[in-house]
């Protein structure tokens, strides 16, 4: 099959004014619970766009960790890509695509770290393993292979083999305090449902898209 005959309908569901929050953090908490009780493969997984100071723009999946009428919450090492990316351009936009649900959210904002103290609770709740992971991983840079990774490793489980392990001074978490929060639904023949809510003038005001 040729790329370009690579198509299907969405008829899954309708998104009506009606039926919609006035809250879009409330409304993302609706479609939040109803892919979790649908057993959507990665729920939390995002999409996170970000762009350097000359405006080049970077995407990558992460997890979210945490959202509430704040934001949006996810972890990294400062000292990644990313995380030098939002240190020149505190400014990024979030992706979730539900594809059992036909269903997509968009979320634009700022972003800053949050509390050290909030992330070491954070990292306090992760496994072992992934505690390890950050302080194996200089994430983004340069190394010369697998196994000077693996032997960091190694090197990390020794050390720190009858103790906790710390949070890492390069690591912790961020969020996103949305500006606009976008819900799309597709619908048959393209014609999808998109509901936009912008933060102006310091209440939600709702629009809906053209397709």
């Amino acid at each position: 099959m040729k790329i370009e005959d690579l198509r299907r309908e969405y008829t899954a569901a309708g998104l009506r004014e009606a039926d919609a929050s006035d809250d879009p953090l409330e409304q993302f908490g609706r479609w939040f619970d109803q892919a979790l009780a649908a057993e959507v493969p990665e729920v939390n997984a995002m999409t996170l766009a970000t762009a350097d100071g000359a405006g080049r723009p970077a995407a990558r999946i992460v997890l979210l960790k945490g959202f509430n009428d704040e934001g949006f919450v996810f972890y990294t090492n400062h000292e990644s890509r990313k995380g030098q990316e939002l240190a020149a351009n505190p400014q990024a936009a979030l992706l979730f695509f539900w594809v059992p649900l036909e269903r997509q959210v968009r979320i634009e904002g700022p972003v800053t770290r949050v509390s050290r103290e909030e992330s070491e609770a954070y990292f306090r709740s992760r496994p072992r393993g992934s505690q390890i992971g950050a302080w194996a991983s200089q994430q983004s840079a340069v190394i010369a292979d697998r196994g000077e990774l693996e032997a960091r490793v190694r090197t990390l489980e020794s050390q720190y083999a009858d103790q906790d392990v710390p949070l890492p001074p390069r690591w912790g978490g961020y969020r996103l305090t949305p500006e606009a929060i976008e819900f799309w639904q597709g619908r048959p023949s393209r014609l999808h449902d998109r509901l936009r809510y912008q933060f102006e003038d310091g209440a939600w005001r709702r629009h809906r898209l053209s397709p």
